[in-house]
C-alpha cells in the first residue's frame, strides 16, 4: 500500500493537461478519487467507487461506512455486503446502527402489559418522590397507577407527573418518555391535549428528548389524541415517535375534535414513526404522506379494519412512501384486516417500494397464497434482507418456496385453512 493513501498510485488517472500533471490538476486516483466518485449523482458510479474504497485502508473503510447513509438503497446494500465480513468494532457498531430496530419490542397483538423497553432503552416508572436518578439509555414512564377506582382524583394524572419531571435539574438530560393512559377525573379533558400543552411549554427544558411513546396501555376509554405535528415542531431533536391508537378520528365527548392528526411539517431528524393498534383513520395516512421526513428510516403502520383503506388506498400510499422517504429501510404495513387481504401484496408487488428498503413486514394479516405468489414473483422482494410474512394464511408449500429465497424469511404462525369471507 502506498505510504500516503491520498496520493495517486502509479496507474491512477489524473485530470489536467500536460505531462507531468499540473500542480492543481484534479486527482481521480487515490482516496480523493474515490470521494469524487462517491459524490457522483450516478448510482452505478458510486457503487463502483465503493468496491475500490477498501483498498485505501482506514480512510476507505470510513467512506464505505458513510455509504450506509446513502440515499440509494443499491449503494447502501453494496456497503453492507462489503462490511458484513469485516471483524472490526467500528464496522460492527455501524452495522448495528444501520438496522437499529432489530432490538425493538415486537408485538403480534396489542399487549395487555406495560412495555419494559422502548427505543432500545429500559423503561423505568417515574416516581415523583424519588425523581430522576439516571438518564442514559433510560425511558421514564408517566402512567396513571391503578387503584380501586382507576381514574379518581386521588391518583396523580399524567399532566402533573410531566410538570414535576420537567422541573427536575436533570430534565435537560432525559432521552425518552413513555406515556401510559394519562387521565384522571381531576382533568376536564381526557384527550392528550393537556399533556401536549405541558410538553410544548417545557420544550426548552427537555432539550435532549429523542424518543416519545404515547399510549403504553389499552384502556377502556379511547386514547384521544390531537395534532402531533406540534410536538415535531417543538422537539426538532426527536428521533422516534411511537403512538398506540384505539379510536377513530373524531370523538365529540371532549372540547376538541380528537383523534390522531398531523399537519404538513418538515422534521430533519425523525428516524422512526410507529402507529400501532387499530382504527387508524384514512386521513392519517394522507397526512403522513404530506410530512417531510428526510431522515425517516423506519415506518410501521397498523392498518386495521378501516374499510376506506382499500386496494385503491394501499396502491396510492405505497408509491408515495417510496418517493417522499428516500432513506426508508424498514416498512411495516401490519394488521391489514380487510375483506380482500391479498390486496396489500398486490400493491407492494406493483410498486417500486422494495427497491429502496431492506426489510418488509406485512405480518398479522390475512394474506393467502395468491397474494404471496405476487410477492414471490417480484424481483425487488428477492433483494430484501428480511421479509416478515408471519401470522397470515399461507400454505406449507408457499412457505417452502419463500424459504428457498436468499433472504431471511419470518413465517411462523400461519392459518392456511381458514376461509376469510367478505362477511366476517
Amino acid at each position: 500500500m502506498a505510504n500516503n493513501q491520498n496520493e495517486p498510485r502509479k496507474f491512477d488517472i489524473v485530470l489536467g493537461r500536460g505531462t507531468p500533471p499540473p500542480l492543481y490538476g484534479a486527482v481521480l486516483g487515490g482516496v480523493e478519487g474515490v470521494k469524487q466518485r462517491l459524490a457522483s449523482s450516478d448510482i452505478e458510479t458510486r457503487i463502483a467507487a465503493l468496491s475500490r474504497a477498501l483498498s485505501y485502508g482506514d480512510a476507505g473503510l470510513n467512506l464505505v461506512i458513510q455509504a450506509l447513509d446513502d440515499n440509494s438503497a443499491k449503494v447502501r446494500k453494496t456497503a453492507v455486503r462489503l462490511l458484513k465480513n469485516i471483524d472490526n468494532s467500528q464496522v460492527k457498531s455501524a452495522l448495528k446502527e444501520y438496522k437499529f430496530w432489530t432490538t425493538f419490542e415486537k408485538y403480534y397483538e396489542i399487549p395487555r402489559s406495560y412495555s419494559t423497553t422502548f427505543a432500545n432503552r429500559k423503561v423505568i416508572e417515574f416516581d415523583p418522590v424519588v425523581g430522576i436518578s439516571e438518564t442514559v439509555d433510560t425511558a421514564y414512564a408517566l402512567r396513571v397507577v391503578p387503584e380501586n377506582n382507576y381514574y379518581t382524583k386521588s391518583v396523580m394524572n399524567g399532566v402533573d407527573k410531566l410538570q414535576i419531571i420537567s422541573q427536575s435539574p436533570l430534565a435537560s438530560k432525559i432521552e425518552a418518555l413513555v406515556f401510559g393512559f394519562w387521565y384522571t377525573t381531576s382533568l376536564k379533558d381526557y384527550t392528550f391535549q393537556p399533556v401536549m400543552d405541558v410538553l410544548l411549554k417545557n420544550n426548552e427544558r427537555l432539550t435532549n428528548l429523542k424518543a416519545l411513546f404515547l399510549g403504553d396501555e389499552w384502556p377502556s376509554l379511547p386514547l384521544g389524541y390531537c395534532n402531533l405535528s406540534y410536538i415535531l415542531f417543538a422537539y426538532p431533536q426527536l428521533e422516534i415517535l411511537k403512538v398506540r391508537n384505539n379510536c377513530y378520528r373524531y370523538d365529540y365527548l371532549s372540547n376538541y375534535a380528537v383523534g390522531l392528526e398531523f399537519c404538513p411539517i418538515r422534521h430533519e431528524k425523525l428516524k422512526t414513526l410507529i402507529i400501532e393498534g387499530s382504527n387508524i383513520a384514512y386521513n392519517v395516512f394522507e397526512e403522513i404522506c404530506k410530512l417531510e421526513l428526510p431522515a425517516l428510516e423506519y415506518l410501521e403502520l397498523w392498518l386495521g379494519e378501516n374499510p376506506y383503506i382499500s386496494e385503491y388506498g394501499i396502491s396510492e400510499f405505497i408509491p408515495i412512501f417510496y418517493n417522499i422517504f428516500p432513506k426508508l429501510k424498514y416498512l411495516g404495513l401490519r394488521n391489514y384486516d380487510h375483506d380482500y387481504p391479498d390486496n396489500i401484496a398486490f400493491a407492494i408487488a406493483n410498486s417500486p417500494i422494495c427497491e429502496n428498503i431492506v426489510e418488509l413486514d406485512i405480518s398479522i394479516g390475512k394474506m393467502a397464497d395468491e397474494g404471496a405468489n405476487a410477492l414471490l414473483n417480484c424481483a425487488a422482494v428477492r433483494q430484501l434482507d428480511t421479509l416478515n410474512i408471519s401470522h397470515n394464511c399461507l400454505s406449507d408449500e408457499m412457505i417452502r418456496k419463500f424459504n428457498q429465497l436468499n433472504l431471511k424469511v419470518i413465517s411462523e404462525m400461519q392459518k392456511p385453512y381458514r376461509y376469510w369471507s367478505a362477511c366476517e
